[in-house]
């Protein structure tokens, strides 16, 4: 069996195996394909039977132009880069990486928020500039800084990321509520459902942990952030989408939002003209939190299986399944 792999850069930049996939028949890697390049996608998909793609569209044209192509796997989680109505109806299994980076995630997430909490950066620069040698006092602080215990954390959502993202808050003794788009019980008593409002009024800190849908689209806005505390932290390791960057970055520079820390952007790569690269106390980083080797390895590992549970008749991870005739 062919298989192409349309961009496989941001998965395997060179120290990781496709040798899964080889097992399997004659694997093609590209580390890159034009997103808008239709021609492109076509021609490099061939004779293909079975594609992986991270962010290369899918769409009902490329489909229509590669009649043997008998599977899509998405080496992501999400998998809006395929029409699945167009590989439905050619019977095409469409899957994903469901929960690979859980852990990785929160663990991320709280990276953000102890960097907005302690500054280590700012003052490790200090640091090697020389002010501390320079410094007349044994101790100096170049930014405010705060303790969590006692802030608290709303979360919005209450998916696998969103819980483990709760437990790393309750070990530092922080208040935890959540919303959630219909009601889910708390995985501890520790842990209150609230509404959307409520949760913009009581939040210290608001992390997002939602899908980016047409209701969460822009979720955090002028409206929305009106309703939050004076000095509120924002954090945003799920979709660049959900907020509206403009109406962020005039909160920051307002001090409506006392800080924010964003590894997603709306358009990645971030455009230069980004409204967050000039706001005060933004923390960005480039869409990293899912990318320590372990999870990326567990990633891998996930595609192999869904692509060998498809050889062998099974579905796993099929993300147009439920959409079958």
């Amino acid at each position: 069996m062919k298989i192409v792999v349309l961009d496989g850069y941001a998965l395997n930049p060179g120290d990781l195996s496709w040798q899964g996939f080889e097992a399997f028949g004659e694997v093609t890697v590209y580390d890159r394909t034009s997103f808008t390049d239709k021609e492109e996608i076509i021609e490099r998909i061939g004779e293909a039977e079975a594609i992986l793609t991270n962010k290369t569209p899918i769409d009902e044209e490329v489909l229509a132009a590669v009649p043997q192509l008998k599977y899509i796997g998405v080496i992501a989680t999400g998998y809006n880069v395929v029409d699945l109505e167009a590989a439905r109806k050619r019977k095409i299994p469409v899957t994903n990486i469901p929960a690979y980076g859980t852990d990785a995630v929160a663990q991320f997430t709280f990276a953000l928020l102890l960097e907005i909490a302690n500054q280590v950066g700012v003052h490790n620069d200090s640091v090697q500039q020389g002010e501390w040698q320079r410094s007349i006092d044994f101790t100096y602080q170049k930014t405010p800084l705060m303790e969590l215990q006692g802030k608290t954390i709303g979360l919005v959502g209450y998916g696998e990321i969103a819980q483990a993202t709760a437990m790393i808050a309750h070990a530092f003794n922080m208040k935890v509520i959540y919303w959630n788009h219909r009601p889910k019980a708390p995985q501890a008593e520790w842990a209150q459902q609230v509404s959307i409002d409520e949760l913009y009024q009581q939040s210290d800190i608001i992390s997002l942990h939602v899908p980016q849908t047409a209701e969460t689209q822009a979720m955090i806005n002028q409206e929305s952030i009106a309703k939050m505390k004076d000095g509120v932290i924002l954090l945003n390791t799920a979709r660049g989408g959900l907020i509206d960057e403009a109406a962020v970055a005039d909160a920051l520079n307002a001090g409506k939002i006392f800080a924010a820390g964003v590894d997603v952007i709306s358009k990645e790569p971030m455009a230069e003209n980004n409204p967050l690269l000039n706001a005060k106390n933004c923390i960005i980083t480039p869409h990293i939190a899912w990318r320590p080797l372990e999870t990326r390895e567990r990633l891998m590992g996930i595609a192999v299986d869904n692509f060998a549970a498809f050889l062998d008749g099974k579905e796993k991870n099929v993300v147009n399944k439920e959409h079958d005739e």
